[in-house]
């Protein structure tokens, strides 16, 4: 089957699999897994940060990130379609008791001026705003992702106004490769980042948490809390260090072949809207999402119907070029 319903279905190469067995691992609950230590001291430094925690999931870093930065009652602002929102399963309410205020973003961005429209005076009616948010590269909006002085701007304007600033990096070396910009970029803009290897750089498992030390002592506590102290999770933090040392350049085929999905879909009738295709998403709308998911995988092609509207396509490293070959020409046979 081509896959082509997420980034997350990417499996081990023999060769990752191969570095992950060599690993030296140890018990990381108690501190002593090298493997682990070693990537997490390795990706603060790539990001310019003081420390790192690794974590199994991005939804956990990321609820953690919230727990860290919010008291119960406060409120966190990101765009409507942010994953922390919309796909982690209420989780700002259920591990951080914070509430949502839900910004109109272009693509899944948002920008200082929705930031300045959201904020409320102090009054006790009101529930304390702490916490800023921002997706990189937005998952709905069609892999979007941040031009780096948007970035800086929100920063700036997070600081002003004493609010902490978080980024859900799940697919931000996606964003690096398009953007021709480096980690310790984005190390210097906010104040926490969650970063997923097992995504487009095809590790099976893990995030890393950035922030300062004081942050990731607390973070560390809270992984603890909810379950997410591993131990010998050095043969996972190998697949890491592998992906990191050997997929981000792969990842600029990613983006080539999307945008070559995006060119056919453009020359359809049937595609009513597709949207700016940045990296390796592609989002298209449709009459009839559910008979062109169930035509393609009469073709061997797995896809997936995003709402009652639209299909998303997510490439990645495992999806070649003979494979995008046979998609294009199953494109121009449906309707």
């Amino acid at each position: 089957m081509t896959e082509l319903r997420s980034d997350t279905f990417t499996k081990p190469t023999k060769e990752m699999l191969a570095f992950m067995f060599a690993a030296k691992v140890g018990d990381d609950v108690w501190d002593e897994d090298l493997t682990v230590k070693a990537l997490e001291k390795r990706i603060a430094l790539l990001f310019g940060m003081e420390a790192a925690l690794f974590c199994p999931s991005g939804t956990m870093a990321n609820q953690i990130a919230i727990k860290v930065h919010t008291q119960p009652g406060d409120e966190v602002i990101c765009d409507y379609s942010s994953h922390i929102y919309q796909y982690e399963a209420g989780g700002i309410a259920f591990n951080s008791s914070a509430s949502v205020n839900l910004l109109q973003g272009t693509n899944g961005k948002i920008t200082v001026d929705l930031v300045q429209s959201a904020l409320k005076e102090e009054n006790i009616h009101f529930s304390k705003q702490s916490l800023v948010s921002v997706e990189n590269t937005t998952n709905k909006g069609g892999g979007a992702c941040y031009d780096l002085i948007e970035l800086q701007s929100l920063s700036t304007f997070c600081k002003s106004k004493s609010l902490a600033f978080h980024m859900d990096g799940a697919r931000l070396y996606n964003a690096m490769v398009k953007t021709n910009t480096k980690p310790a970029d984005y190390g210097a803009i906010f104040d926490s980042i969650s970063v997923c290897m097992s995504k487009g750089l095809g590790a099976p498992i893990g995030s890393l948490l950035l922030g300062n030390n004081a942050f990731i002592a607390q973070a560390k506590r809270i992984r603890k809390v909810l379950g997410g102290g591993m131990r010998q999770a050095g043969y996972l933090a190998a697949a890491c260090d592998y992906a990191l040392d050997t997929n981000i350049d792969l990842l600029q085929h990613d983006h080539r072949r999307a945008k070559v999905i995006e060119t056919a879909l453009k020359s359809l009738d049937y595609a009513i809207e597709v949207l700016p295709v940045e990296t390796n998403i592609v989002i298209f709308s449709l009459a009839d999402p559910t008979s062109f998911v169930a035509f393609l995988k009469e073709q061997n092609i797995l896809c997936s119907a995003i709402s009652a509207s639209q299909i998303r396509f997510v490439t990645h490293l495992q999806f070649t070029d003979q494979m995008l070959e046979v998609l294009v020409k199953a494109l121009l046979v449906w309707k």
